[in-house]
């Protein structure tokens, strides 16, 4: 696979942030593998490894949040990202609120959506949860640049990769 790592050594995108909420559970993590998957109507997806703790809550969740990070926001990135819902309670000192279907919205993220998840679809070491927003905000007083994979790169990923 050595010649496609000079294909994806070049992308850079957007950081998410996704929480879910499920039997009295809660997780959330970093995600890197996100798209918007349909313009009408308007599908996103976003992939969680099978390692995950939140791939686990998420399975059997009606629905996702997806979050928005700007560069400034990068304390918040390796909290989701850097550390495992497994040994910890990530939400701890996150402001956050319920929204649609017991969705978790974090009040600091720059952006956010909640999406009804429509379909799970395998895809290697990741699951896609095919998602239909349903409800969706921003921060006006949060600006700059949105996070992204380079802003990441010191993050030490909670899980193992494998």
């Amino acid at each position: 696979m050595a010649g496609m790592d000079e294909f994806v050594d070049r992308l850079n995108p957007d950081m998410c942030l996704v929480t879910a909420a499920a039997r009295g559970e809660r997780a959330g993590c970093l995600v890197g593998f996100a798209s918007q998957c349909s313009l009408r109507p308007v599908r996103f997806v976003v992939w969680l490894s099978e390692l995950n703790h939140t791939f686990r809550v998420a399975r059997t969740a009606e629905v996702l949040a997806v979050h928005l990070l700007t560069r400034e926001q990068h304390g918040l990135a390796e909290l989701f990202g850097g550390h495992t819902g497994d040994e910890e309670d990530k939400f701890r000192d996150v402001r956050l609120r319920e929204a649609y279907g017991g969705a978790l919205v974090l009040e600091d993220a720059a952006a956010w959506f909640v999406g009804r998840i429509l379909t799970r679809c395998g895809g290697g070491d990741h699951i896609g949860f095919v998602l239909d927003p349903v409800e969706w905000g921003a921060r006006t007083s949060c600006g700059g640049p949105l996070l992204r994979l380079s802003d990441t790169v010191d993050i030490a990923p909670g899980h193992p990769v494998d």
